[in-house]
């Protein structure tokens, strides 16, 4: 299945009901989140926890994702999910760059055992994801914007990186997950990337091939830094532009811009190699092949969400609410995912947790506490015959006008 018949497919498409989250106007909202960067924000932010399920595996950051998620969900209201995962194979980058992130370390053990059992935990969820072969999630959440786009949805990617700004359009925006989570992101539109950066989203792939990427080893050229290249930017209009000046013997131009040691580098070669590899490595594919918007609506199926976390020692509760279709709880309109801490917990359940399909290590905790009751009942009852049975006895006794004694080989009822 090609990404464009997917396309193809949705072109039209509309969700069934609107979310409550927006007026029945506004066209339906997809929500694409990076899933391995949030992994590693919450697997480092959250690694004092140190929670684990049955068999000892990790499980905090997964937590941490699914905690984003619901928390997405809570503050957009989404019509649809998707959550984008890397691929660990076969890189396509890594194929046309070798030292391409070459640099990185090794990632913590308890780091790549959350990362491999993600897929399975949403899966398991219900939670719709998507990983392609050779592709990162940045691709996947590229592919997520174009597909919402060309079926008159919108979209808004969740997360931390900076080079998704690129993607962002009348209909694209970016939250931009920073130290305060999910919660406190600012939404980044075309504006903000305007005003921040100086050039528009369409250019800030230009910026950053100029500036370099040190995180994936990818050098820039030397003396241009995000300033210089957004006035060199700002004066021609595209990279393209600039560099034909230079190919022009236009150099002044350029010089009076960036100064000419800038000017010099641009028009060296090897420079320009440079340049265009990282513009290369750092274009997001759009067409990836993806499941149907269809597949990825909102709500998911409660006791599946709920029997998933709790198979691996993760409870949630009702911060779930956005995700399952449930009813804002009372601290939701005050602008909160999560209960505050100034505020009490509803003493009564979810209604999406009255029936929740137990573990079989509840049902065996279960299974001792009932045998330990029923045990308890027994013996009470048990005395409280025995007792009647006395009673009674020497009450006849009494009346027969004979002492009663008891038999020392008489043996126990109970």
């Amino acid at each position: 299945m090609t990404a464009q018949t997917v396309r193809g497919a949705q072109r039209g498409a509309s969700s069934s009901a609107a979310s409550p989250g927006r007026a029945p106007s506004e066209p339906p909202l997809l929500v694409v989140l990076d899933g391995d960067g949030l992994l590693h924000r919450a697997y480092h932010g959250m690694a004092g926890d140190d929670e684990r399920d049955a068999l000892g595996r990790p499980t905090w950051a997964l937590r941490g994702l699914v905690t984003a998620l619901a928390q997405a969900a809570a503050r957009l209201r989404p019509d649809a999910v998707l959550v984008a995962l890397d691929s660990h194979e076969q890189s396509v980058r890594a194929g046309r760059h070798a030292a391409y992130k070459a640099h990185r370390p090794e990632k913590d053990h308890d780091l790549q055992v959350q990362l491999d059992l993600a897929p399975d935990l949403l899966g398991a969820a219900g939670v719709p994801f998507a990983c392609v072969r050779g592709y990162e999630g940045d691709d996947v959440m590229a592919s997520g914007a174009a597909l919402a786009r060309d079926a008159g949805w919108r979209s808004v990617l969740v997360t931390s990186d900076r080079d998704t700004f690129a993607l962002v359009d009348d209909t694209t925006s970016v939250l931009r997950v920073g130290d305060g989570g999910v919660e406190a992101g600012s939404l980044v539109t075309p504006t903000q990337v305007r005003t921040a950066y100086g050039v528009l989203p369409a250019h800030y792939r230009d910026l950053a091939a100029l500036r370099g990427d040190p995180s994936d080893n990818l050098p820039g050229v030397a003396g241009i830094g995000e300033k210089t290249a957004a006035r060199l930017l700002g004066a021609f209009g595209s990279l393209d532009a600039a560099l034909h000046a230079l190919d022009d013997d236009r150099a002044a131009e350029v010089e009076a811009v960036v100064g000419a040691a800038c000017a010099a580098a641009l028009a060296d070669p090897d420079t320009r190699d440079v340049v265009e590899l990282n513009r290369h490595l750092m274009t997001m594919h759009d067409d990836l092949p993806l499941p149907d918007l269809d597949e990825l609506m909102l709500p998911l199926e409660p006791s599946r969400l709920i029997a998933a976390l709790r198979a691996r020692g993760i409870r949630l509760g009702r911060s779930l609410w956005a995700l399952v279709g449930g009813e804002p709880p009372p601290w939701a309109p005050n602008g909160y995912d999560t209960v505050p801490k100034a505020l009490r917990l509803a003493e009564e359940p979810a209604p999406w947790e009255v029936r929740v399909v137990p573990t079989l290590a509840e049902l065996a905790d279960l299974r001792e506490a009932t045998a330990r009751a029923v045990g308890q009942a027994v013996e009470q009852a048990a005395r409280a015959a025995v007792a009647t049975v006395d009673l009674t006895t020497a009450a006849v006794g009494r009346r027969r006008g004979r002492p009663v004694a008891a038999c020392e080989d008489q043996l126990e009822l109970f």
